[in-house]
């Protein structure tokens, strides 16, 4: 009998890019039957904690709290340098200072939540809501700030918004690593074999997407908030690099750095997230 893996991965161009290859079945399953889902990340978050997918692209943040259950694939991450969210404003000239005032921030346990605790702890008040809501609250001044993520790193300036920090710099600046933001969890309840063969035909799928950028963006207009083919193509260059294919010793390096920060700050449940082996 076939093996049914259940795949969960946000709606986000780097996303849908990097496994354009297995939703269009253009690469090889190696056997395996892939019953894919996508979700706003936060919600992929949510299910990751209560083990509903086998494997799930989720923030790095949230898999702190599960360690002892998933293991990191090398390859699907989104980590690098300059892919950081941003810490915006509705008014020019602010920062956070006062519980009077507001931020929103894309869900508990995403990373740009956990950067923005980091760096600027309980200044204000915090909001969780989905990603696509932030700058269109802010333009219409029902909240003081907001923790941008995904496409609205290009648009903000549409939205007549201000730039308060780009909280990826500031990590680069502190830590002399990427940022990692996202990766790919697999259950343990999995066998070995089986997370290989994953972890093999999501390598080929991030390969057959760089190999011909182009031909992943039917799938990234059809999942994306954004629709202008610039936008999603900034999104792929930006979050699509060389740790996606493999994370390597510096994509390790990373993880135990925001493991470790995290615990220091009480923002996490201890351990450091395992990267499989080979």
């Amino acid at each position: 009998m076939t093996q049914r893996i259940r795949l969960g991965i946000s709606p986000c161009p780097n996303d849908t890019f990097a496994f354009h290859g297995l939703m269009t079945r253009a690469v090889d399953w190696g056997g395996l039957q892939f019953d894919v889902e996508l979700l706003d990340i936060e919600r992929l978050n949510e299910r990751l904690l209560c083990g509903d997918f086998d494997v799930c692209k989720a923030s790095f943040h949230a898999a702190l709290s599960v360690v002892d259950d998933v293991v990191v694939l090398p390859s699907g991450s989104a980590l690098g340098f300059g892919v950081g969210p941003l810490l915006l404003a509705a008014e020019e000239g602010t920062a956070p200072a006062t519980v009077d005032q507001l931020t929103l921030c894309p869900g508990r346990h995403t990373t740009a939540a956990l950067l923005y605790e980091l760096f600027h702890g309980r200044t204000t008040r915090i909001e969780h809501v989905v990603f696509s809501e932030i700058m269109p609250r802010l333009a219409t001044r029902r909240a003081d700030f907001g923790v941008c993520i995904h496409e609205g790193r290009f648009t903000w300036p549409k939205h007549g918004l201000s730039l308060v920090e780009d909280l990826g710099s500031r990590w680069e600046a502190e830590t002399r690593c990427p940022l990692p933001l996202g990766g790919i969890f697999a259950s343990r309840r999995l066998s070995l074999e089986t997370v290989a063969t994953v972890q093999r035909v999501i390598h080929d799928s991030v390969r057959f997407a760089l190999a011909d950028r182009s031909a992943a963006l039917p799938t990234m207009r059809r999942h994306a908030q954004e629709f202008d083919d610039e936008v999603l193509m900034q999104h792929v260059e930006l979050y699509v690099n060389e740790w996606t294919t493999d994370l390597g010793a510096t994509g390790v390096r990373a993880l135990r750095e925001l493991s470790a920060r995290a615990a220091a700050a009480g923002l996490g449940a201890g351990g450091t997230l395992e990267v499989l082996a080979g």
